[in-house]
């Protein structure tokens, strides 16, 4: 698999206080599963942050998608979000418009046409066990329907990367099993997954997933796995 996301000598700083994240290095392939973790204050939201384009790093290289996204012009930026779905831990429902309209903002946004947005709106509502509460709006669904929604509005414009940000912190255990089941079907169509969460029996449940782990904001790769991934051995 080819990497989809590179990493190199990656650091942030905010202002003058000392870096963030330091020498963050790291290639994530093409279809992989990944959960990112570490102690509160690590630096997870940081480089979550670097990941979808919400900030630029001070110093270091970063490669999405084939591109340096360090040094892109600002006018390509959009295009390369569009590429990358996010879910946050609260949610970020618009509040004044109802579930089918919340998941339907982004091809809206994107310029679909109303006539073609009913089919994947609806598809997806089904696909996250929504499809009776398309009119409800967000106050009237509970913790793990609000992140269902939020998922599905994350996807709908079939991202080749989707980013989570401690997706299942305000959900019950049950829930969290739920959405990570919704994570892994995303996995086996071929989206490259990114999870941050401090959750270690969600981490078990994924057993294909590798494991990224921040400590006060450098990355912890002990075997170079993570920075130089090993080569998949052709067939003999």
């Amino acid at each position: 698999m080819s990497a989809i996301v590179q990493f190199e000598n990656v650091g942030l700083r905010y202002g003058l206080d000392s870096e963030t994240l330091s020498d963050v290095s790291f290639s994530l392939a093409s279809g992989g599963f990944y959960f990112l973790t570490g102690a509160s204050g690590a630096g997870k939201t940081s480089l979550l942050k670097l990941l979808y384009l919400a900030q630029r790093p001070s110093r270091g290289v970063i490669r999405l998608f084939g591109e340096d996204v360090v040094t892109l012009p600002r006018k390509r930026l959009p295009g390369f979000r569009r590429r990358i779905g996010v879910v946050f831990q609260d949610f970020r429902l618009v509040p004044h418009l109802s579930v089918y309209d919340n998941i339907a903002l982004p091809l809206r946004v994107a310029g679909m046409e109303e006539s073609e947005i009913d089919l994947p709106v609806s598809e997806m509502l089904n696909w996250v066990g929504l499809g009776d509460r398309g009119q409800a709006r967000p106050a009237t669904l509970s913790g793990g329907e609000q992140q269902r929604v939020a998922i599905a509005r994350a996807v709908i414009g079939r991202p080749e990367i989707l980013v989570a940000d401690e997706p299942t912190g305000n959900v019950d255990a049950d829930m969290a099993r739920r959405l990570m089941t919704l994570f892994e079907a995303l996995n086996r169509l071929g989206t490259t997954i990114v999870v941050a969460t401090h959750d270690l029996p969600l981490i078990a449940q994924v057993g294909s997933a590798q494991m990224m782990k921040l400590d006060k904001g450098r990355l912890s790769d002990p075997t170079g796995s993570l920075r130089y991934p090993p080569r998949p051995q052709a067939a003999g």
